[in-house]
């Protein structure tokens, strides 16, 4: 693998109108072997610049002058697929256009340094150089002007009523499903979840994504998923009918109280270059539910979860990997099939049906 990163080279276009940004990007990016970087102060001057050398990959800012950044994105995707990296200092009022920059075709996003370079930490510059490593190899895909079409539903939280918890006994069949997925995962659980009943097991979910944007991310989910779909809170209940997203720079664990299951949210080191990391979650969940859970890996750059799920595979827990065809980045999952952790490999759109079939659910629905 490290001979293979040596010998590829990528070429990144940094289109944002702050000169700050521009450098701190160029600083952090331009010293990685294989990664050349030029600049745009706002998408006409990136529009010509493209024209001249095709970048492999866009880190584009969403707030620029002349044209913004979600409407340059709309065209990109429209006409020429470049893998676009949406990297903004948005907070929460406006962590739904970063939403909707990854629902337009946008495989991930960077979360801004507050200010300058001496402010990008360290984790910060792992986690940027990895995306844009992750981008380089997705497949950008051509998609039309307007987001993609969702379910109408537009339940508020207020409307959700879950299945009562059972009483807290010393065995338990009740099942938990937990999914790992990075680059190009937003569109993949999309679809994996607008899949499932209302009657579902209970998921908990690691999605790459900086903090800002987690909470956002599971509210668009909520609006159009059957489930109940929430940001994860540290002591939520894993219980049918709902999705917990895991916050971004936290880890998150299920652990077992008596018959139930619960999330514990916590601080910690990078695991597998993440925070949260899909092994922790994994290997949480094989020690917490063994056999009563079902493990999905889907689309994603590096090798986070593979290791995880060898261990829920080895505590008796089914396992399922997204396939090549239908990932935007084969990485996660290839690893994990490399180590002999999957039992199944799918497509996208058969991975829900599959999770309901392994936890005693009806598939026609």
């Amino acid at each position: 693998m490290p001979q293979a990163r040596a010998a590829e080279h990528i070429h990144v276009l940094v289109v944002d109108d702050s000169a700050v940004m521009r450098q701190v990007m160029t600083s952090v990016l331009a010293r990685e072997p294989g990664i050349s970087v030029d600049v745009a102060a706002h998408p006409l001057i990136a529009r010509t610049k493209m024209e001249k050398h095709r970048p492999d990959v866009i880190v584009l800012d969403l707030e620029m002058p002349h044209v913004d950044g979600l409407t340059f994105l709309q065209r990109i995707m429209a006409t020429d697929p470049i893998p676009v990296l949406v990297c903004s200092a948005l907070a929460k009022g406006g962590a739904d256009t970063v939403i909707r920059a990854l629902e337009y075709g946008a495989v991930d996003v960077v979360q801004k340094p507050a200010s300058g370079i001496q402010d990008f930490l360290y984790e910060s510059a792992v986690l940027l150089v990895d995306k844009v490593r992750g981008a380089a190899r997705a497949r950008a895909r051509v998609r039309s002007q307007a987001a993609p079409a969702m379910a109408s539903s537009t339940r508020h939280t207020a409307d959700v009523v879950l299945p009562p918890l059972s009483r807290p006994l010393s065995v338990t069949t009740d099942k938990v499903v937990a999914v790992g997925t990075s680059t190009g995962g937003t569109e993949a659980l999309r679809v994996l979840l607008t899949g499932l009943p209302l009657d579902a097991p209970g998921f908990v979910v690691v999605q790459h994504m900086p903090e800002m944007f987690t909470a956002a991310f599971a509210e668009r989910l909520n609006q159009h998923c059957q489930v109940y779909v929430k940001e994860g809170e540290d002591g939520d209940r894993v219980r049918p009918g709902c999705v917990l997203i895991a916050p971004g720079n936290r880890h998150t664990l299920v652990v077992r109280n008596g018959a139930q299951y619960a999330i514990r949210v916590t601080d910690g080191p990078l695991v597998a270059r993440h925070r949260p990391s899909v092994d922790v979650l994994f290997r949480s969940v094989a020690q917490a539910a063994g056999p009563n859970a079902v493990g999905v890996l889907m689309t994603g750059m590096g090798d986070d979860g593979a290791e995880g799920l060898l261990e829920m595979k080895r505590a008796g827990a089914a396992t399922i990997a997204q396939d090549e065809a239908t990932s935007v980045v084969f990485g996660m999952p290839r690893a994990a099939i490399e180590r002999g952790a999957v039992e199944d490999t799918l497509p996208l759109q058969r991975i829900a049906a599959a999770i309901l079939a392994r936890t005693g659910l009806a598939t026609t629905r």
